[in-house]
């Protein structure tokens, strides 16, 4: 007896580890769109995938108190970019944030891309992927594309002092070769920040 579509899923989500991160298409060598979106939707309230987002699910990780777990913000965005072939690098008050330049936590997480324009809603928070020029994504320093975005939220004529240090502390921890790449792509006034940095790590 030929195995149903929501078996053939069940068994390619338990290889995976828990935390996983699927998408409907994943799944299309298993069946047409229709007979996979419904194998998903039992697999979805049997508890074993939980639905993220529109046609992206999850293998949870359980926590022994609160139960299922799901990945974050950052971890969606990065599968999504994966799957697109894109690069992406977060802007505005997010990259305040992961720099920890800002408590503010935004409801919309803003990031720039080389792919398409979209906007997938997570629970109450959304994921905006903003379509930039290829100068903007090219930046490789997990750091270093961090403050260039942070300083650009600011502001030139807003910038504190205190600001400056810590962003100067911050890359002190990133690779040399990322730090000198991506000053060159860096505004002047941005540059003059970073520069300090790259020339006391290659003294």
């Amino acid at each position: 007896m030929a195995e149903s579509t929501e078996i053939k899923a069940l068994k390619k989500i338990s290889k995976a580890g828990r935390g996983s991160l699927f998408f409907a298409e994943n799944f299309l060598s298993l069946g047409n769109a229709k007979t996979v979106g419904k194998a998903l939707e039992r697999l979805t309230k049997q508890g074993e995938l939980v639905r993220v987002a529109r046609g992206i699910y999850v293998r949870p990780e359980i926590d022994p108190v609160i139960g299922p777990v799901t990945p974050g913000i950052e971890t969606i965005a990065e599968a999504i970019a994966r799957r697109d072939k894109a690069r992406i690098i977060p802007t505005g008050i997010y990259a305040l944030n992961r720099l920890g330049l800002s408590e503010q936590v935004p409801m919309t997480v803003v990031y720039l891309t080389d792919g398409a324009d979209r906007k997938v809603k997570i629970g109450k928070r959304t994921i905006t992927f903003k379509r930039a020029t290829p100068k903007n994504v090219a930046a490789i320093g997990d750091i270093s594309s961090l403050v260039i975005q942070a300083l650009k939220a600011i502001g030139k004529s807003k910038v504190s002092k205190e600001e400056i240090n810590k962003i100067q502390q911050l890359l002190k921890k990133e690779k040399n070769t990322h730090l000198q790449h991506d000053i060159r792509l860096a505004p002047d006034w941005i540059r003059r920040i970073m520069q300090p940095v790259l020339n006391d790590n290659t003294i």
